[in-house]
């Protein structure tokens, strides 16, 4: 039967759907027949208007239930008292946990009546009353919830009755701070009961860190303590003990990590001791951390005694050799928190999170606050607007962050209030009813025609944007007014001050870095324009790299070579992702800006990962030789032929250093690039001297040897050819032997006379006869020399030789001509395998260069490239007759076919594998960090975290650990080649 007061109203225009809502509204007696018309409207008005208006009906409900006796006093109060019913209804809306509290404690929703409230002074005695009971910690649990209880309520009650005060963030934190204070001093007063007479013989303070110390705690969040006691440590240490296990049994985790040695040490010093620890073994983080540190319970003199002797300390931190180090090392461990696909979610670690203020604002205070007493503040809001008042920020900029800042922590009060649990995770897209009760319990109205979850999305996502933009700002900013042609009493910093900033940011030289910034930023064209917007993230960027002040003098050198090339800053004002990527390379390689000036054309490429890494080698070729084939002109051909080469080199190297392109591929993409500036090159030398000529008196064929025959070359590697030739019809041998030297001499000289760009070098010393022997031999001279001459060296220097480049089938049947040198019918006698050891054996002895070491060189170290190649390459002279599948030029193809064949275990040969394409990276690494070829790779400073952090593919790489790990590597790969090499 319908109700025939109500009949004609739907539920849903109070907000309810749940289909128990009508059946709860009855039981209240605010809906049916019996219902006063008029008299319940406002308290469902007030539902309405709750963040969640089916959970609030449903608590009331349960709330009913179970004190049936006390209900009628309620439902008088919610209809009479309008405070109570914004107060009770929006934290019954809100929070389950408190609606929980509510629900098992009958009554406690009179602490919500008007002017029933706690004042936050009463809060210490009111927790210390209810630990004097038998059962401390169930009493003060119980009188803790209720006091979060009446702060959650006033925080609320707006969003229901929008003309009751609004709290501001401050005031809110300050409480919750307040009342945890309140509970760590009733904690502590249990603990000293339970002690007894042993709690005379000594001294205990707790001191507050972290938000507790900054008075700005949230609803759930850990209290973070650290303990000084004098006189009996052990009867401290377990009050300090029992304090803790009260405190977080009854009101919260109660965290002592922050203290001296972290969990490790032990939890109660003395003075001394701190001191002790803080003047010789403390990291910079910590003195961070102690920039919130104030004394909260127990002995309050000893508190203050703890502070006067260890904040001054704070005060030095930036001037520590490794306060670069430990910042970026606190960052990592932050970020490494945070799940990738959570970052854009994450409140607080996120990017453009709540951290990001944080820690912009604490090492600002660090920096600055050594000279300015005014910044050694414990909030970073409070911080945040010193900062702006002294001149260290923008005034505008610091009240954009603030804002911003309050926004998330409004949110992070919301999330953690709906179930008492720590979290800061901001709901998904998909998830359309968490978002809009979030929006509802954060205040957000729909707006702009967009529903109230749309309109909480946009701005979740500007205030993180706004924060990631102002975290560089309150950086850098600065740094360029200091440098500005602008009145003195107009800078925010001065010269020194913006010294300091750099300095403390990692940069070496901070007084050549503000030159660049006043040259970049010179003038009042538009190009100084654009830069003046660009170097604030910039600074940011190079920052994070491994040389900051080396990326920042790459950018001015490219800025100035690209003055007049119209696109360049448009490019890096409008796609981030190029400004990003081309600070992490010029921060990284030493060879990168020097490419990127003679060939700006691949900046363009940076912003697409498919064009810069996707390229197919073959179609680079073709593109090379059609270039090259419109010029007629040898020179212009060849210039044509280094300018791609150029283009090729820097798009690889690009590619490679932001990880677009894995080893094996880098490796074939330069070899390719290799074969065809030699394919392109001989054909127009050809071309022209068979013109000079009047005819062609030879076809000749380029042998590719070594790196290059095996498609392994590095960014430094030689060229390594046998030149083949074969005379034409009608010509002599000698006439064929004559031209095709002075062809394959032109090459050379070509391809190897002296440019801005890395050496073109073709060496022919693997031909018969080494440098004794000519440049040239016809194909039956080679077949002659081997057939009767050659020794197993050359045998096993053939084990790589491919055509790549001049006449395919001349090519082609050298090939076929010297596979039985290479594979020779039986394998090896052995007296020929002796050989092969013993020239092994002085290469180790003998080749290794002055200086260097054998632990790590790339080519000729222990476990390096020399040691893998020639091990398997003698499995090739001795099996490859027998197992086709080892007649390869390929490192990596030969190890595979040798475990394929049963020549190799398959452990060793993940070890080989491992330690040759490690190798392999870390000497393509080392000489793009350097800028020239190198096989031995640095093992200190900036070059040594350069060539880590691209073989990591991770600026924060630790230097050492990646060099132990580069040893381990080798020394295992030194083993296998050992039990192989020597193997009969």
């Amino acid at each position: 039967m319908s109700d025939p007061v109500r009949s004609h109203v739907s539920i849903a225009r109070y907000g309810l759907t749940d289909d128990r809502a009508r059946d709860d509204l009855r039981a209240a007696g605010w809906w049916g027949a019996d219902a006063p018309v008029g008299e319940y409207e406002p308290t469902l008005v007030a539902l309405s208007r709750s963040p969640d208006p089916d959970l609030a009906l449903r608590t009331l409900d349960r709330m009913r239930t179970s004190d049936e006796a006390g209900w009628r006093g309620l439902n008088q109060a919610l209809a009479t008292d309008r405070g109570l019913r914004a107060r009770l209804l929006s934290v019954l809306g809100a929070s389950t946990a408190l609606g929980d509290f509510a629900v098992a404690h009958p009554g406690e929703w009179r602490r919500l009546l008007t002017d029933r409230q706690s004042p936050p002074a009463t809060y210490p005695d009111t927790l210390l009353a209810a630990v004097a009971n038998e059962k401390p910690v169930r009493e003060l649990r119980a009188a803790y919830r209720g006091l979060l209880l009446e702060i959650a309520a006033d925080d609320l009650a707006h969003l229901i009755e929008p003309d009751l005060p609004v709290p501001d963030y401050q005031q809110t934190t300050a409480r919750l701070t307040y009342l945890a204070e309140a509970g760590i001093r009733a904690a502590l007063a249990a603990a000293e009961a339970e002690a007894g007479a042993a709690g005379g013989t000594c001294r205990l303070a707790v001191i507050a860190m972290g938000k507790t110390g900054g008075r700005e705690l949230n609803y759930v969040s850990d209290v973070d303590v650290l303990f000084v006691a004098d006189g009996d440590l052990d009867v401290a240490t377990r009050i300090a003990s029992s304090m803790m296990r009260v405190a977080t049994n009854a009101c919260f985790e109660v965290d002592a990590a922050l203290r001296p040695e972290g969990k490790a040490g032990p939890l109660v010093r003395n003075l001394d001791g701190h001191v002790s620890y803080y003047k010789r073994w403390a990291r910079t983080w910590e003195f961070q951390a102690l920039l919130k540190a104030r004394p909260i319970a127990g002995d309050i003199e000893l508190g203050q005694s703890y502070l006067a002797a260890v904040r001054p300390m704070v005060w030095t931190a930036a001037d520590r050799d490794n306060f670069v180090d430990d910042v970026r090392a606190m960052r990592r461990r932050v970020e490494e928190h945070v799940p990738s696909e959570l970052l854009d979610r994450e409140l607080k670690l996120g990017r453009g999170g709540l951290r990001d203020v944080e820690f912009a604002v604490q090492l600002l205070q660090l920096v600055h606050g050594r000279t300015d007493e005014a910044l050694r503040l414990g909030s970073t809001v409070d911080a945040l607007a010193m900062l702006g008042d002294r001149g260290y920020v923008g005034r505008t900029d610091a009240a954009e962050m603030a804002e911003s800042y309050r926004f998330l922590r409004l949110l992070e009060h919301r999330l953690q209030l709906q179930r008492l649990r720590r979290t800061h995770l901001f709901p998904a897209d998909h998830e359309t009813d968490e978002l809009r009760w979030l929006a509802r319990a954060a205040g957000v109205r729909s707006a702009r025609g967009k529903p109230e979850s749309q309109v909480l999305l946009e701005d979740f996502r500007r205030h993180l944007r706004r924060i990631r933009r102002l975290h560089e700002k309150l950086f850098y900013r600065p740094l360029l007014e200091a440098v500005a042609r602008v009145p003195t009493e107009a800078l925010r910093l001065s010269a020194k001050q913006a010294e300091a900033r750099l300095a403390a940011l990692g940069y070496t030289a901070p007084d050549g870095v503000l030159r660049h910034i006043e040259v970049l930023t010179a003038g009042v064209s538009r190009r100084a324009a654009i830069q003046s917007a660009l170097l604030p993230a910039l600074l940011d960027m190079f920052a994070n790299t491994p040389d900051p002040d080396g990326g920042l003098l790459a950018y001015r050198r490219v800025s100035e070579a690209l003055a007049a090339t119209p696109w360049y800053l448009r490019v890096l004002r409008d796609e981030p992702a190029v400004v990003e990527r081309l600070a992490m390379l010029l921060g990284t390689s030493k060879l990168v800006p020097e490419l990127m000036i003679r060939a700006p054309e691949v900046l363009q490429l940076l912003g697409d990962q498919d064009r810069l890494a996707g390229r197919d080698p073959d179609e680079s070729a073709r593109s090379l030789r059609q270039a090259v084939n419109r010029h007629s002109y040898l020179p212009n051909a060849v210039t044509a032929a280094r300018s791609f080469r150029r283009h090729e080199l820097l798009r690889i190297a690009a590619a490679d250093l932001l990880g677009f392109m894995d080893t094996l591929t880098v490796c074939h993409a330069l070899s390719t690039v290799w074969a065809a500036v030699l394919q392109a090159t001989l054909a127009v030398v050809d071309r022209a001297e068979a013109a000079a000529d009047g005819t062609r008196l030879a076809t000749i064929a380029v042998i590719g040897m070594g790196r290059l025959g095996g498609a392994e070359l590095g960014y430094g590697s030689d060229a390594d050819v046998l030149f083949v030739c074969e005379p034409a019809d009608g010509a002599s041998e000698e006439d064929a032997i004559k031209y095709a030297s002075h062809v394959a001499q032109t090459v050379r000289r070509l391809l190897s006379s002296p440019s801005q760009d890395p050496a073109l070098h073709v060496d022919v010393d693997l031909r018969p006869e080494g440098r004794q022997g000519p440049i040239v031999r016809t194909l039956e001279s080679y077949r002659a020399y081997y057939g009767q001459w050659s020794e197993v060296w050359e045998a096993q220097a053939l084990l790589r030789a491919r055509p790549i480049a001049g006449d395919e089938d001349l090519g082609a049947r050298f090939i076929q001509m010297i596979d039985p040198v290479r594979y020779p019918d039986g394998g090896l006698n052995a007296n020929q395998i002796r050989e092969v050891r013993r020239i092994k054996a002085r290469v180790d002895n003998e080749r290794l260069p002055r200086g260097a070491d054998p632990a790590t060189h790339t080519k000729l170290g222990r476990g390096g490239l020399a040691d893998i190649e020639w091990t398997l390459q003698l499995l090739q002279l001795r099996y490859a007759h027998e197992h086709l599948s080892l007649r390869t030029t390929s490192t990596v193809d030969c190890l595979t076919a040798a475990v394929d064949a049963g020549l190799v275990a398959p452990g060793d040969a993940a070890e080989l594998r491992e330690a040759w394409l490690l190798v392999t990276r870390v000497r393509n690494a080392a000489t793009l960090v350097r800028g020239k070829f190198t096989d031995q790779p640095p093992t200190s400073g900036r070059e040594l975290a350069a060539v880590a952090s691209v073989i990591r593919r991770d600026v924060e790489a630790e230097p050492g650990e990646f060099l132990d790990s580069y040893r381990r590597t080798l020394r295992r790969a030194r083993g296998v080649v050992e039990r192989l090499f020597y193997e009969d």
